[in-house]
């Protein structure tokens, strides 16, 4: 569904802005991607900037967005071994797009 206008059936699981506004409002993923915004974090920063999520939620979020090319995972070879998040172009781009949707939201 490439624009507004729709002149074929269309289900929730064709439409392009249903499956994204879907995947973008699981629960902790908008906040997620807020804290990675400003620069690359560790596991242990984002689990202190998101009070009450889980490890595994975490964990599984991350892979998630590192799976739909919106991060990428980061180890470097250091003693213990350091691995970051950062947001990939694409996922800077959703960011934008979500802090519009706060400003139009808190309007």
């Amino acid at each position: 569904m490439g624009s507004t206008q729709v002149d074929s059936p269309v289900t929730p699981e064709t439409c392009s802005v249903t499956r994204t506004l879907s995947f973008v409002g699981s629960k902790w993923t908008p906040l997620v991607i807020f804290h990675l915004l400003p620069g690359a974090k560790r596991y242990g920063e984002l689990q202190h900037l998101l009070p009450g999520i889980s490890p595994k939620t975490l964990a599984d979020r991350l892979q998630t967005l590192e799976g739909e090319g919106l991060l990428t995972r980061t180890v470097h070879p250091d003693k213990p071994p350091r691995v970051e998040y950062a947001l990939t172009r694409r996922g800077r781009e959703l960011g934008e797009i979500l802090n519009s949707i706060a400003a139009w939201a808190e309007s």
